[in-house]
């Protein structure tokens, strides 16, 4: 069975990250989020696809190669714009000639999905299996009603009163060729995009067999809010070999789950508790507290003193001595002066709302921290308020509260009034 992953779109609401690559590209646990998916692919016995592409196409397209370093035959395919899922799954035509799994790309998902999927398809030879899976909020999803394993309606994110079911469609489907015609068919929604979901109600309509296979939702998760991406950061850190190749100086302590590559360095005095991987030619400490759930990209300084929490920081960026970060994604190549303190915690304990995609969000987490784009930089003592979004090159000038988001390129002074007084 041959794969078709869809990767086309932007990730708006995983904005300043995505400024400047696509959401399939940010790293979780050491690997992009569409290496994730494609290792889970490849261990569940699949070894061919063909992804579909839009948004920043050309960095994908290099990522990907032709799939040598997976172990996969690559294809990639290029949408002509933002289309919708059927509009990207019918490209596939061509492709996928006999039954094929469709998958969304900004899941982390086991192995183990993929295969019941699989399987349950083979199995029952239906037109199509989709996966379906229990959420707290499934009226953000298709919502899907079912009798018995039987799938007879997919209503598009309803109000929570009207949602009929808490089962949400999970983005992973097993399909027959003859879904090519029902995309065929298929009209734009009201946002003017095709949906996969409209193809499968067609489907239904013809009295046609879709099944529903119902997975843990432990092990899927849909990355698409900013948040998110620190529960699949976690949940990476915890699959990975704890293996330390790099320079480890007396007077460190590596505590549980630690990876540290070739050429990284861990000074004196640093402690790390795992889960938690730090990349080639990173230096950490002397004197540092890495704790658990931190992801470190490549060629990243943290200074003396610092204490780096439950976080991402991207490749070739720098966090001064004496600065706090936690629950945050820290994008590439940022510079945080010394004493940039990250508050992750509001001082009357209630969850952290965040502005996503020009809404006010509930993150529904007590604990959250900043989410910087590639380019930030900090002057000495900055501190940034919880929930705080800053666009890519921005600068924060020294001694400065941010206290709401900032917009890319921006460049922000503390002004300051000093008077003289004769003694």
């Amino acid at each position: 069975m041959k794969a078709v992953i869809l990767a086309a779109g932007e990730g708006i609401r995983l904005h300043p990250l995505t400024s400047t690559r696509p959401k399939h590209l940010i790293p979780v646990g050491g690997k992009p989020l569409l290496e994730h998916l494609l290792c889970s692919v490849k261990a569940a016995g699949v070894d061919e696809a063909l992804v579909v592409i839009y948004y920043m196409a050309d960095q994908i397209q290099q990522f990907l190669g032709v799939g040598t370093r997976f172990g996969m035959k690559l294809d990639c395919i290029l949408q002509s714009g933002v289309r919708g899922t059927a509009d990207a799954a019918g490209l596939a035509e061509d492709y996928a000639k006999e039954d094929f799994l469709l998958i969304y790309g900004d899941l982390l998902v086991t192995p183990e999905i993929i295969k019941q999927i699989i399987h349950s398809h083979k199995r029952e030879n239906p037109a199509a299996t989709m996966a379906v899976a229990t959420l707290e909020h499934p009226e953000q999803y298709g919502i899907v009603k079912l009798d018995g394993p039987q799938v007879v309606d997919i209503i598009e994110k309803p109000s929570p009163a009207k949602a009929p079911t808490d089962l949400a469609n999970a983005g992973i489907y097993a399909l027959s060729p003859g879904i090519f015609k029902k995309i065929g068919k298929t009209r734009s929604s009201p946002r003017g995009e095709r949906e996969i979901t409209d193809s499968l109600r067609l489907l239904i309509q013809e009295k046609q067999s879709v099944l529903a296979v119902q997975v843990p939702s432990e092990e899927w998760l849909d990355v698409g809010r900013p948040w998110d991406l620190l529960e699949a950061n976690k949940r990476a850190l915890k699959q990975m070999e704890p293996m330390n190749n790099g320079q480890i100086e007396d007077g460190s302590h590596l505590i549980g789950l630690v990876n540290v590559a070739k050429r990284a360095r861990v000074r004196s005095g640093a402690y790390i508790q795992g889960p938690v991987f730090i990349d080639e030619y990173s230096d950490v400490g002397p004197n540092c507290f890495i704790r658990p759930h931190t992801s470190i990209g490549k060629n990243v300084r943290i200074g003396n003193a610092c204490e780096i929490k439950n976080s991402v920081v991207m490749d070739d960026t720098r966090i001064g001595h004496l600065s706090y970060v936690g629950d945050s994604i820290i994008g590439k190549n940022c510079n945080l002066g010394a004493g940039s303190i990250v508050a992750n915690y509001r001082l009357d304990g209630k969850t952290v709302k965040m502005t996503v995609k020009d809404e006010i969000v509930d993150s529904e987490r007590t604990k959250l921290g900043v989410f910087l784009g590639d380019g930030v930089k900090t002057g000495i003592n900055t501190l940034f308020m919880p929930g705080l979004k800053v666009d890519q090159d921005s600068w924060i000038g020294p001694n400065l509260v941010v206290h709401r988001d900032v917009q890319s390129n921006a460049f922000l002074l503390l002004k300051q009034e000093v008077e003289k007084h004769e003694r």
